[in-house]
């Protein structure tokens, strides 16, 4: 199985789903609310509901841990990229459609 899946979160769990053919591979309940954020690190998947972290095998969705995040409350759990690449993503297709709508406007 690749890792070129797409991680999803909903009604409480993390859901991996195959990109051509949208079929369902793996869905893992997580204890918390309907609200799940994910990051998909490669071999792993991280989800996060109601303050808990968990850690997801990516090929699988099995749980291999969580961490409860003690004294930091309830809240949602946002995860940062460390290499930026979806932050790059957004700015070269952003400076993409710039530079097309200045070729157009100067053929005219």
């Amino acid at each position: 199985m690749s890792n070129e899946t797409i991680k999803i979160g909903i009604g409480g769990h993390v859901v991996s789903i195959d990109p051509a053919t949208g079929v369902e591979l793996w869905r893992t309940k997580l204890k918390g609310s309907d609200f799940v954020t994910v990051y998909d690190a490669g071999q792993y998947v991280y989800g996060g509901t109601s303050g808990v972290l968990f850690c997801l095998e990516a090929s699988t969705g099995r749980m291999l841990w969580k961490n409860e995040l003690k004294g930091l409350g309830t809240g949602l759990i946002t995860f940062v990229s460390s290499d930026g690449a979806a932050g790059a993503a957004v700015v070269t297709k952003r400076r993409q459609a710039a530079a097309a709508t200045v070729v157009v406007a100067s053929g005219s």
